[in-house]
């Protein structure tokens, strides 16, 4: 495959589908970044999973179980998607690409290694995680490889529903007593600065982000989408009533955007590499998971195998 050809092919906004011959970089830049992805979805959901029988009502529980659900959708659209670019070469099988995702060798999003201790937290992961994810995932279904840019159109109007479930807790706390505005702060205050680092490092100091817009899979650098996601939140954090917790934060007039502070990277490159408040947490219960229920896979392949002999 010639590169320039193949480049000037996906910048030409033409799609790339899995038959098709494509360099073995954009295939292994794909495998990664479609797989993590959909690691990021299943381990997302277990903070809030936590929560299912802590909802304060009927109604909050019921939405938060739809949530999760599908966040697990979300999940195997991406490993379906992920898997038809596996082949001899560049394996992206599920076994694999989730068993990197449990050995520790494939990472997920960096938001889902803290804590959810408070109702309200489920507020905040809904508004700032899941928009943070918005922000993140509409430039990728215009990306340059058929099936992910299929599948995000879903994962897209799913997510917003889901900001806005979010939105809507926190506003009902921050209408209720002052205890309850206090917790919404609270959260705000752990969450804001986890939701800007998942939009990934600074451009200068990230080369898979410039790959991945070459080729057309991202569309916009991670600089440019944080910028953005600041801008569209300090006003919703605003109508709350809520104070974003940064004494640099400020409107810029000349360039009609907010400046705001350094981001904790040294927290982040910890989280990253294993040591965040619940990394060691969300692997193990995974794990567990497939141990205990490996009898599940097992008795599904079984009767599909029965099925086909049937035929």
């Amino acid at each position: 495959m010639n590169k320039d050809k193949f480049l000037a092919y996906v910048q030409a906004e033409q799609k790339v589908e899995p038959k098709d011959v494509m360099p073995d970089d954009y295939r292994k830049l794909l495998v990664r970044q479609i797989s993590q992805h959909a690691h990021s979805e299943v381990v997302g959901m277990l903070p809030e999973a936590n929560w299912i029988t802590r909802a304060p009502s009927l109604r909050r529980k019921m939405a938060l179980m739809a949530k999760i659900q599908d966040e697990a959708g979300h999940g195997l659209y991406l490993y379906a998607a992920a898997e038809t670019l596996n082949n001899g070469e560049v394996p992206a099988d599920r076994d694999t690409t989730y068993h990197d995702m449990l050995s520790g060798k494939a990472k997920y999003s960096s938001i889902f290694n803290y804590p959810a201790l408070s109702w309200a937290d489920i507020g905040a992961i809904g508004w700032l995680v899941d928009g943070a994810a918005i922000m993140n995932q509409v430039m990728l279904m215009g990306n340059s490889y058929g099936p992910y840019s299929r599948a995000m159109v879903r994962i897209c109007k799913e997510e917003s529903f889901h900001q806005r479930q979010g939105y809507e807790i926190l506003m009902t706390l921050c209408r209720g007593t002052k205890e309850q505005k206090e917790m919404a702060q609270d959260a705000l205050n752990r969450f804001w600065w986890p939701a800007l680092m998942m939009f990934g490092p600074n451009d200068d100091a990230s080369p898979n982000s410039q790959k991945s817009m070459a080729y057309r899979v991202k569309r916009e650098s991670n600089d440019a989408l944080r910028q953005r996601f600041v801008d569209v939140t300090v006003e919703q954090a605003e109508f709350l009533g809520l104070k974003i917790p940064d004494d640099k934060l400020r409107w810029n007039e000349e360039t009609k955007h907010y400046e705001f502070g350094e981001l904790p990277w040294d927290e982040f490159m910890e989280v990253l590499q294993g040591n965040g408040p619940c990394n060691k947490k969300r692997l193990e219960t995974k794990r567990k998971a497939q141990r205990e229920h490996a009898w599940v896979k097992e008795a599904a392949m079984a009767y599909a195998a029965k099925q086909r002999l049937a035929v």
